[in-house]
Order: structure tokens, then sequence, then C-alpha cells
């Protein structure tokens, strides 16, 4: 790998109540990866992703950023909108943060809104939504802050089949149209192979990697790639990795 866009080292994580989330976890992201972490509920794979944000701060280890902290957009796993402002304000809450101009602010969140397949949707509100229109505004609100690295936390576990295989693909045009990096956490073994260059394969908690797996999937990818005995060895490659983790 080059010089790493990411990189973890020996990160451990307790929680007051005791819980022990994080052992010791060394992970470094290249640019342009995307990385899906995998394993079992309560593993850290949240954690993980909170810490990268900043959001947690870890009892030991370091988060290092080789060549600058990049922009960085976090999508949750609920769509964490705000209920009484429409799917424009939604989108555009990270540039009012920032004290971007109202204008310009608005012309960005339009901008990422129609990314995500939600133009004449600027004036709705959440209530108006289906769990994967609201889902779409999350995103909208990461990329309009143009990150350069995006975290995701379980963004379509909620959703339909359908719904989040629709949802995998805009992803994946999406990342290739702004060369995201992109860390993903999921329980799904497909998923995880569908949209991975690498999926990282975690122990039950105390979280730290068992095993990391290289994907080569065909560009562009699309449902014949579902279909094909690449993705399916691929998927159980993946599969007997978690299930080896979570028996160690």
């Amino acid at each position: 790998m080059s010089v790493p866009l990411l990189s973890l080292s020996a990160i451990a994580k307790r929680f007051d109540n005791g819980t022990h989330a994080i052992g010791r976890l060394d992970l470094a992201v290249a640019d342009g990866e995307f990385v899906s972490l995998v394993g079992p509920s309560g593993c850290g794979k949240s954690t993980a992703l909170r810490i990268v944000a900043g959001l947690l701060t870890p009892d030991a280890g370091t988060v290092a950023f080789p060549s600058g902290r990049p922009e960085i957009g976090f999508v949750f796993q609920e769509p964490t909108l705000m209920p009484w402002a429409t799917a424009l304000a939604n989108a555009r809450l990270p540039l009012d943060l920032k004290g971007m101009p109202r204008g310009a602010a608005n012309e960005r969140a339009a901008r990422a809104l129609g990314r995500v397949g939600l133009n004449g949707f600027e004036s709705a509100f959440p209530r108006e939504l289906s769990g994967g229109m609201k889902m779409r505004v999350s995103i909208a609100r990461a990329l309009a802050a143009e990150p350069k690295l995006l975290l995701m936390d379980e963004p379509f576990a909620a959703l339909d089949e359908l719904t989040r295989q629709a949802l995998n693909d805009d992803l994946l045009k999406l990342c290739a149209e702004d060369a995201l990096t992109v860390l993903f956490v999921t329980h799904s073994v497909y998923e995880s192979t569908y949209l991975s260059s690498r999926v990282v394969v975690m122990t039950p908690r105390p979280g730290r990697v068992a095993e990391t797996i290289a994907l080569t999937p065909p560009l562009p990818r699309d449902e014949s790639y579902r279909l094909s005995p690449q993705f399916t060895a691929d998927a159980g490659r993946v599969s007997a990795a978690l299930k080896t983790a979570m028996g160690a």
C-alpha cells in the first residue's frame, strides 16, 4: 500500500460501563479504497468509525492522516434528519455549520440532492419521504460537504432488499465520480462483497482485525456481478472468514 489516507494503530476503547469495545485495532486505508468492516454485533465496528470521525477518543493508540486530515462525511444507520426542516435544509446543514452564504449553500445542497435522485423533492419534509428517500437525503447531506473520506455506519440495514441494492449501485457511482475513500460498516456478507475493494473481518468484542480479504470485482459492477460465480466465491470467502473469527 502507498501512503495511506487513514491509519489506525493499536486503537483500544473501553466505555465507562465496562464494555471493552475494541482491544487492539490496526488498520490502514489507502486513498480511493472502499473498505468494509464486518463482524459480530458489539465488536467495535461503529466505535471505530466514531473514533476516526473524532466523535470518540480512544483510550490507547493513534489515528493518523499522513497526508493531512481530509474533509470527512458521516452517514449514520438512521437518517437523523431534522423533522421540521425540508430535504434541502437537511442537506444544507453541514454548509450552514461552516458559515457558507445561504445562496451558495442552497445551490450545493440542491445539487447533492439531485445526484442522489431527489430532484423535485427539495421542499419535502422527512415525514413525506420513504425510508430509502430519507437515507438519500442523509447521503446528500454528507456529499454536500464535498468529503474526501466517507464514513458509513450500516446506512442501508433497515431498507428492503431492492432499495438496498439500488442504493448500493448509486453509492458506487457517486464514489467513482468523486474519487471517494469509504470506510463502511455492515453486517451483510453480500453487501460487503458487492461494494468493497477490501473486507476487514473483526473478532468478537473486544474487536480486532481477524482477517483482511482483498477483492477484485469487475468495474463497473452491476446486476450481472451479483449473479456471477465470482461473486458467489468472493462472498463465500468473506462468510468463511467471519465464521472463523466468530469462533476464535
